[in-house]
């Protein structure tokens, strides 16, 4: 599936959007809870700071921030509406903001926002560059930005049995859990094509972004980026 047709991408998370995060838990073997965490604690948000979630799905990185900041102001926003409407079905579901939005055109003023976190975007976006460019337009200086996503794993002797756990475990786990194995091909083609961790780091410097660091989970399969907007 090409991720410049939008509207595909945005059937496919409205397909799956049920058994979404069951899904997500299998997969990860529960460890994407830990790096929700990761990432909120990376993002530095105060007390009653104001937080974007771009592409929230069903909301488990902006009810992460719920959970540990309890006065912050929070908007998680996606394309995919299905996924919201699961989400605002969750425990949390009524404690944020819903918003329909495209990552890549956000309908929010600039220099708004302390944090923007996002998990699962950069690899189903068209554009990166524009992406980040656009969180980069509403963060306030000194705001940070913090990203969870896949990234291609190394090569090295494990790599062929992370291809084939990619490419034939997890779409047959897609086809009984979700009843979408097409879904769960799309995703690890998409991982195994994405950019590297280092070349989303040099994005991130190239969008203006500074003191960049990343962090890879999960045999190197899964990456935390971070960076902050000069103040």
């Amino acid at each position: 599936m090409d991720t410049s047709d939008k509207s595909h991408v945005q059937e496919m998370f409205g397909n799956i959007a049920p058994r979404y995060d069951l899904m997500n838990r299998l997969m990860t073997f529960g460890r994407d809870q830990y790096w929700r965490k990761f990432v909120v604690e990376k993002a530095q948000i105060s007390d009653n700071g104001m937080v974007l979630d771009i592409a929230t799905g069903t909301g488990d990185i902006a009810f992460e921030i719920r959970r540990q900041k309890r006065d912050a102001q929070i908007i998680a926003a996606d394309f995919a509406l299905p996924m919201m409407v699961v989400g605002k079905n969750r425990k949390w579901g009524q404690d944020v903001l819903w918003l329909g939005a495209d990552a890549q055109n956000l309908p929010l003023p600039s220099s708004t926002f302390d944090a923007v976190v996002s998990g699962f975007l950069l690899r189903n976006v068209p554009d990166i560059n524009r992406t980040l460019g656009e969180q980069w337009r509403i963060l306030k200086p000194g705001g940070r930005i913090v990203t969870l996503d896949t990234t291609p794993p190394s090569h090295n002797l494990l790599r062929p049995l992370i291809n084939l756990h990619f490419k034939f475990i997890i779409p047959v786990m897609g086809r009984l859990i979700t009843g979408d194995s097409s879904a769960y091909r799309y995703l690890p083609e998409s991982t195994l094509s994405f950019t590297s961790a280092d070349e989303l780091s040099n994005r991130f410097e190239d969008a203006g972004f500074k003191d960049v660091g990343y962090r890879r989970f999960m045999m190197g399969t899964i990456a935390v980026h971070w960076a902050a907007k000069p103040a």
